[in-house]
């Protein structure tokens, strides 16, 4: 389910950061859902588990971002699939995900994580250099594979809570803690400080309709599936993007590795 966050954070790239939060703030003034009365603990129960209380207005956001799915995105990543090789579009992951680094490296500082924050040094030199700029992973095949990390980690592992969900429009799947987290993440991203120009312009939207195609090409089973077979695919997307969000910050909460990489180790005599 990894590819589903990717889409959730790359998709909505495009967009000023500076529109993340008033965006938020209107989705939550056009529809609040009603609470249950106190009497009933049990509804009361499960409206406050599913933390949702800007359902029908996160419902019209799903509404819209299923139509542009299923109008433009999904053609164009099915056909991405059907066009390019396997392997070539790996070297296109490579590069993306080599490009973002940087933003890793910053997070994993933030966090504390000393030895996650080596080892993304790690694969930023070796995969820009003999990974020929990113189109191949040597450093996963060295002992250092690549893992999450951003602004929303960051804050959650300063105990910052997620706030209720929040389905935006063209963002997708979010939460108030993660919509900070984004816009941060463009804020401190080097691709933002390049001097500005055509060729600037041409990077930027490239990279971000790249990014995009690339996401979703990598769920387009998965997420068929959800859409063919839940009963209601909106409940099943907020809780699969929620658990799989939240597995990523345990296990950033989690890691405090020491000992060097395993294809580094020294077997002693």
């Amino acid at each position: 389910m990894r590819g589903l966050s990717e889409i959730c954070r790359r998709t909505g790239m495009w967009m000023p950061h500076r529109l993340v939060l008033p965006l938020a703030l209107a989705i939550g003034l056009a529809g609040c859902a009603t609470p249950p009365p106190a009497d009933d603990p049990d509804a009361v129960a499960e409206f406050q588990q599913l933390n949702d209380p800007l359902e029908p207005a996160n419902r019209v956001a799903y509404a819209i971002n299923d139509g542009l799915d299923r109008a433009v995105l999904r053609p164009v990543a099915v056909a991405y699939n059907y066009t390019l090789a396997p392997g070539v579009r790996g070297m296109v992951h490579n590069v993306l995900d080599n490009i973002g680094t940087p933003v890793v490296l910053a997070n994993d500082m933030m966090q504390g994580k000393s030895r996650r924050a080596g080892d993304t040094l790690m694969r930023l030199v070796l995969n820009t250099t003999l990974g020929v700029g990113g189109l191949f992973d040597v450093a996963t095949d060295w002992g250092w594979p690549e893992h999450d990390s951003d602004f929303g980690m960051t804050l959650a592992g300063w105990g910052m809570p997620e706030g209720p969900y929040l389905m935006l429009p063209f963002f997708g799947p979010s939460n108030p803690r993660d919509g900070v987290g984004m816009a941060a993440d463009m804020f401190i991203a080097p691709t933002g400080y390049l001097p500005h120009g055509t060729s600037n312009t041409i990077f930027s939207y490239t990279k971000t309709a790249m990014s995009a195609i690339d996401a979703r090409a990598a769920v387009i089973d998965d997420l068929d599936r959800i859409k063919a077979q839940a009963l209601d695919p909106y409940a099943t997307l907020r809780s699969l993007v929620r658990q799989h969000r939240q597995s990523k910050i345990d296990e950033m909460k989690d890691d405090n590795r020491q000992a060097a990489p395993a294809a580094w180790a020294v077997t002693p005599k």
